[in-house]
């Protein structure tokens, strides 16, 4: 198609007019074309070009692959994520998503805590967003855990902040709980650690309660959420020996989604402040 469209004549101008002209016309269709071509990586699928969200459309082009050697399953698979632009001192923020989702559900909240300073990387899950599906082995429980330990392990090498939305709460408690070395703090937004219907990770909050999870953690909700029941924040917080709990109001299921200013804010405040731990309150943001 690039061919055919570069071989119309010129209009009838004087020669040198003319070549000028034309070549003007080859060089703007060859750069439009290498814009188009380098915008996204090779892997992501096609229909990316159907999102004309700036903010999404800008992450979807930092998604990177990373070889990861997963110990279980004695495999490689290529790994999508997004990687931090700059590394600094302190320790670096890591993203999850929630059930068949992928690193974009952060297209608000990564660059405001950019902005912020932190080191952010935007994981995807194994099983789910970008990462090559055709070499994907079991995703169990304990598959996706040494998927994040083996990425940290080769890639981020220091503790970390792990945060966890929805579904992706229940892969970060139980990460934490089995690697507690590796998490320094825990952020979990409207966690799904309870829900029926999720197979092995619905099994996580009984491992939560015989284990513990002794990092400090902060609990975000959505006062609106139509999904999980906010009691269920609660109770969670209850069981959680060294948590705050925080309410964003006018909020649904997806505080990072709906309300990034707010999100990126309370973790902000959490990761650099010593904690008040155990106070119960929920805060309007």
């Amino acid at each position: 198609m690039l061919a055919a469209s570069l071989s119309v004549a010129p209009p009838i101008l004087g020669p040198k007019a003319a070549a000028g002209k034309f070549m003007d016309h080859v060089q703007k269709r060859k750069n439009n074309f290498k814009v188009f071509a380098s915008e996204f990586p090779a892997f992501i699928p096609k229909e990316i070009e159907n999102i004309k969200e700036p903010l999404a459309r800008k992450l979807a082009s930092r998604i990177e692959r990373l070889p990861v050697n997963l110990s279980l399953s004695k495999t490689c698979i290529m790994s999508s994520c997004v990687k931090p632009k700059t590394q600094v001192d302190t320790n670096p923020v890591v993203l999850l998503h929630g059930f068949d989702s992928s690193c974009l559900e952060w297209r608000y909240t990564l660059p405001l805590l950019e902005e912020t300073g932190f080191e952010t990387w935007a994981v995807d899950v194994l099983g789910w967003g970008f990462s090559d599906l055709e070499k994907l082995p079991s995703c169990s429980v304990d598959s996706k855990r040494d998927h994040l330990y083996q990425l940290w392990s080769s890639y981020i090498k220091r503790p970390m902040i792990l945060v966890g939305p929805s579904l992706g709460a229940a892969v970060a408690i139980d990460f934490a709980v089995n690697y507690p070395e590796v998490v320094d703090k825990l952020i979990l937004i409207d966690a799904s650690v309870y829900a029926e219907g999720t197979g092995d990770l619905a099994n996580l909050p009984k491992l939560m309660a015989y284990a513990g999870v002794n990092q400090k953690t902060l609990i975000i909700w959505g006062e609106n959420d139509q999904i999980i029941d906010n009691r269920l924040a609660v109770r969670l917080h209850s069981e959680l020996p060294n948590a705050i709990i925080r309410q964003i109001p006018d909020c649904g299921h997806i505080p990072h989604v709906e309300k990034p200013n707010a999100v990126s804010k309370l973790i902000t405040e959490f990761v650099r402040a010593n904690s008040k731990i155990g106070t119960p309150r929920l805060t309007v943001s």
